[in-house]
């Protein structure tokens, strides 16, 4: 996990730029924060299967379809539902359950192995300067704010890092990256609202490349998947990128707000199909009871999941770790 940085600035909080709390808190650990962050999916989720099997004696055909209509009520999908369902049955079969805890520790363990494929953290190539991370995503799914945060995770490792304001269709986006720029002294690119996103996402790279900067993340505008000239201005951006550094981008990362369930999965694979997709960062899983939608999305894309929001401190933006989500989502410890 990567430390923050302190800083003496704290901004004041509007729609566009919502407040980060930049010193050190005095508050719960981390682990804890991340069952907090996951309570509401983890009480119509976990919580929900907990007391369908209170009692039960053993996994008849009723608390089977019990069960797996709880699942998929929480958008964990049917393809990981029915692997969940499948291991959970041969495990068990009709066998007495000596105790409500039986039911659970297989769902946890077949979880855990549906998720730990896509457990890939984002690595920096110190060979690729810029590293260039171009972030995609839909508006409204928390993009902009995931720039700012993780700008500010990697600034703390000692990297230099630049931003590129690309969503030049909301003039509130480039000043958002702006603002995020001024409170952690990271240089902003940015034109006009209404420029050419590729272009400006040019200049950003030229800037990047004399100034030695380490990391360049560059925004593009919050688009909707089922819009194929916006898609295909995606790829152009793409195309452009390559004229600098054939290699570039080094990672494109996917911004999916957790809280629309199946539409996440529609996204995921729309984006994937047109510019492919490096990575997933998976945001406002706080504000959601369908955060079973990351196993969906484990299981039918295989994506590396690369980091989780679960609230609005730059803490809460989080390196996803498999065993440590499970293990939140069922209240028990790593």
């Amino acid at each position: 996990m990567f430390n923050f940085l302190k800083s003496k600035k704290t901004p004041e909080a509007s729609p566009e730029t919502p407040a980060v709390q930049t010193e050190k808190p005095e508050k719960k650990g981390l682990f804890s924060r991340l069952k907090a962050g996951l309570a509401k999916t983890r009480a119509g989720f976990t919580s929900g299967i907990a007391n369908l099997i209170l009692g039960k004696k053993t996994l008849d055909d009723e608390l089977v379809d019990l069960i797996e209509l709880q699942l998929l009520s929480a958008d964990v999908g049917v393809d990981a539902t029915q692997q969940l369902m499948q291991h959970l049955t041969k495990s068990l079969g009709r066998k007495e359950l000596t105790d409500n805890t039986t039911v659970l520790h297989h769902l946890q363990e077949e979880m855990r192995a549906i998720l730990h494929p896509c457990e890939i953290p984002l690595t920096i190539s110190a060979e690729k300067k810029p590293f260039v991370i171009l972030v995609v995503g839909i508006n409204g799914s928390g993009k902009t704010t995931t720039i700012g945060k993780l700008a500010k995770r990697l600034q703390a490792t000692g990297k230099s890092v630049m931003l590129a304001a690309g969503d030049t269709f909301r003039a509130a986006a480039i000043e958002q990256l702006q603002v995020w720029g001024e409170r952690n002294q990271i240089p902003v690119i940015a034109q006009q609202p209404g420029a050419d996103t590729a272009a400006v996402i040019y200049d950003a790279m030229e800037a990047a490349k004399a100034r030695g900067v380490d990391i360049l993340i560059a925004d593009t505008a919050g688009r909707l998947h089922t819009q194929t000239n916006l898609m295909e201005e995606l790829k152009k951006i793409k195309r452009v990128i390559t004229k600098l550094d054939p290699t570039a981008p080094h990672e494109t990362l996917l911004v999916l707000d957790a809280s629309i369930g199946q539409n996440a999965l529609n996204q995921a694979t729309q984006f994937n199909n047109a510019i492919g997709v490096s990575g997933i960062a998976l945001t406002k899983l706080d504000g959601t009871a369908k955060g079973g939608i990351i196993f969906a999305i484990a299981k039918q894309l295989n994506i590396p999941l690369r980091f989780i929001g679960v609230g609005e401190s730059i803490d809460d933006l989080r390196t996803f770790e498999a065993n440590e989500f499970v293990a939140a989502l069922f209240e028990t410890e790593t």
